[in-house]
């Protein structure tokens, strides 16, 4: 009797999974910890050519991968292409910094957004940020002898 109690209460408690707004978004792939931290300066700094090597280094470090969208909403990315490794799996590393067309899912849950890309519709290359747009030192990292 107890099993049967037990097993009625597992299956009973199991919530249906979500199934997710299906939308296809155009953004970048970005490293969330720069982008949301601003240890390498403002959201623009954190873009494009300037900040391929640090998206590639972060995502590899396990750090989150994220697309920011055109309208400027970040999705933190659960999966691309079936490729559930969100930070150092290999479809993260080869697309960092890369503009994209994506088809997929989001989520949202607690005022997080969640992405999962099915399909990359197109990839745009990377954006045409340079390091001659901020300076290779951020302004915030020069020290101020003043105090």
């Amino acid at each position: 009797m107890r099993f049967w109690l037990t097993a009625a209460l597992c299956v009973a408690g199991v919530p249906a999974f979500a199934q997710g707004e299906e939308v296809t978004l155009r953004g970048e792939l970005i490293d969330t910890w720069c982008y949301f931290s601003g240890v390498m300066g403002g959201p623009d700094a954190v873009q494009g050519t300037a900040h391929h090597t640090c998206a590639i280094w972060c995502s590899a470090g396990g750090i989150p991968v994220g697309l920011l969208a055109e309208d400027g909403t970040v999705y933190m990315i659960l999966s691309i292409n079936g490729d559930d490794q969100n930070a150092g799996g290999q479809s993260q590393l080869d697309l960092a910094a890369h503009e994209v067309t994506a088809a997929g899912r989001v989520f949202a849950r607690d005022g997080l957004n969640y992405l999962v890309i099915d399909e990359i519709v197109e990839d745009h290359g990377i954006t045409n940020i340079t390091h001659s747009d901020f300076g290779v030192v951020p302004g915030f990292a020069i020290p101020n002898p003043e105090g």
